[in-house]
């Protein structure tokens, strides 16, 4: 079996730099180019399913790969345990270094999120980065043992990403692996025999012109 994991395309809290966890924020413009390039680039790939978080701006990165590469008949599946990490209070507020408003995380919660978040405690009213690991590792677990399907798309979020694949890192001390995942950049995994490997991570399917660093700030 292939598993396709997909980073959601942009949003305008992408753009923005908005933390936005649960925020249920459809794509950009941007975003749906990049999804449809993506889908594009995919023709010929076929997916016997596509699993997505419930969140829109998922559901609609797997909406527009699929029919863009010809997945048209391929049966579109939800599982809350590919959403984004819910980070409580601080939802909606910006992540970017001299935000002037009060609605900007602080020094202290910018780096519980992009220093080392493995060791941070429970976002205030959230989730930590270990409550992402195991729902998104159980998720991915359950599905290579039942290995039912020969390839499937998992649409998902940037933390929720590498979280999931965490243990198939070299080093998984490093939790977001020098940078936060380009959007609608896909790891492939194969799994076989209850045993999954990670083939390739972060690849574009785009142009790379088009590939934005909106966290430059983070390495």
């Amino acid at each position: 079996m292939e598993i396709y994991v997909i980073r959601h395309g942009e949003t305008d809290g992408n753009k923005e730099g908005i933390m936005q966890g649960w925020l249920d924020l459809p794509l950009n413009d941007f975003g749906r180019k990049l999804a449809i390039d993506t889908g594009r680039a995919m023709k010929g790939i076929h997916f016997d399913a596509a699993i997505t978080s419930p969140l829109l701006r998922a559901k609609e990165t797997a909406e527009l790969l699929l029919k863009e590469s010809g997945n048209t008949e391929t049966p579109l599946l939800f599982d809350d345990r590919l959403k984004e990490v819910f980070a409580g209070e601080w939802e909606g507020k910006c992540f970017r270094p001299g935000h002037p408003d009060e609605a900007a995380l602080s020094e202290e919660a910018r780096n519980a999120l992009f220093g080392n978040p493995l060791t941070a405690p429970q976002y205030p009213g959230g989730e930590s980065i270990r409550d992402v690991i195991a729902r998104t590792q159980e998720f991915l677990w359950e599905l290579v043992k039942e290995e039912k399907y020969e390839r499937v798309l998992v649409s998902t979020h940037g933390c929720a990403l590498r979280a999931m694949l965490n243990f198939l890192y070299p080093d998984p001390s490093d939790f977001w692996q020098g940078h936060i995942p380009y959007n609608c950049s896909i790891s492939i995994l194969s799994a076989h025999n209850g045993k999954v490997k990670l083939l390739e991570s972060d690849k574009i399917f785009y142009d790379p012109a088009d590939c934005v660093d909106r966290y430059k700030f983070v390495k």
